[in-house]
């Protein structure tokens, strides 16, 4: 019941989004501004986080068994790189929101 009362919620504020930022308004400019900022931040927070995350797991993989070095390494950089890759797309969304909408 709470998935759906905040997946409804999101939907309402994505419907009328684009009305409130057709004014023109400073304001509005100025907390959409906020908002992008807010949202890389989060994303790159949250990437950092994954990131972290993902380099412990193969410390200690390589810790517990040197032998599986270099296939552990191959899949934590091509891992690091998708991880890279959502905090792109975050950052183009909200270049996108920024700019575009």
């Amino acid at each position: 019941m709470k998935i759906a009362k905040i997946l409804f919620t999101t939907m309402a504020m994505v419907l009328v989004a684009s009305t409130a930022f057709a004014a023109g308004d400073p304001a509005v400019m100025s907390a959409k501004a906020y908002a992008t900022a807010i949202g890389m931040g989060i994303a790159a927070g949250l990437c950092g986080i994954g990131q972290g995350m993902g380099v412990k797991g193969c410390c200690e993989g390589i810790a517990r068994n040197p032998e599986a070095g270099g296939q552990l390494s191959t899949t934590l950089i091509l891992g690091l790189a998708f991880i890279e890759s959502l905090a792109i797309y975050a950052l183009v969304v909200n270049l996108i929101l920024l700019f575009v909408v």
